[in-house]
């Protein structure tokens, strides 16, 4: 895979997974909970959202196809959902806002909400079935998307890990922040990925 095409996936990924925007969604819903707690939540919350994707990377096309889905159809779809959740990131609520408002238990939060919807959004889901497609990427270049989308959510496990030091730092409205300026970047790819597609179904 060429750099550029790596690169893309890197900020794709980390736009979607948005491991910044977890923070202030951990640290609310982990207030309370024993250092030794807080280790364990950040752990299986990485984990399940490593597992959920790596699940939807590896079956996502095979079960498009088994309902007859043609993926250029779903990357139009795909493309016009991002583009909506990119819209909420920019103009509504930001994601640390939107996800503390919804968690309500903290025995529910290692898997809702920081392993889905925070960690494996569906953006997030849709991303890496898109970026895995059979047809045009090899295995080496879908096998080069696992490790990145992997790295990704190791690197939100590392930002969990040190939430309340990153927090001090940059403050909530910091997060704010970088979470819209995500939105712009899920944007403009959100509109390639939809002009991609029409030219894929209409050039059949």
């Amino acid at each position: 895979m060429a750099f550029d095409q790596l690169l893309t996936s890197f900020v794709l990924l980390w736009a979607v997974v948005d491991p910044i925007g977890t923070i202030p969604v951990f640290i609310a819903t982990t207030d309370g909970k024993t250092p030794a707690e807080k280790v364990r939540i950040a752990k299986i919350a990485a984990g399940a959202a490593a597992a959920i994707l790596l699940f939807f990377l590896v079956a996502g096309e095979v079960l498009l196809r088994l309902m007859g889905v043609p993926l250029a159809a779903f990357q139009v779809a795909g493309g016009l959902i991002l583009f909506l959740f990119a819209l909420t990131m920019i103009f509504g609520e930001s994601k640390p806002e939107e996800e503390i408002r919804r968690s309500r238990s903290l025995e529910e939060i290692a898997i809702h909400p920081l392993a889905t919807p925070s960690l494996a959004s569906p953006g997030a889901i849709l991303a890496v079935v898109l970026l895995t497609e059979n047809s045009r990427h090899s295995i080496g270049e879908q096998a080069a998307t696992a490790a990145i989308a992997l790295l990704v959510v190791a690197a939100a496990y590392v930002m969990m890990r040190l939430a309340e030091r990153i927090s001090g730092v940059i403050g909530s409205a910091g997060a704010s922040v970088l979470s819209r300026v995500m939105g712009l970047l899920i944007a403009s790819i959100a509109a390639t990925q939809v002009l991609e597609g029409l030219r894929n179904y209409f050039t059949a």
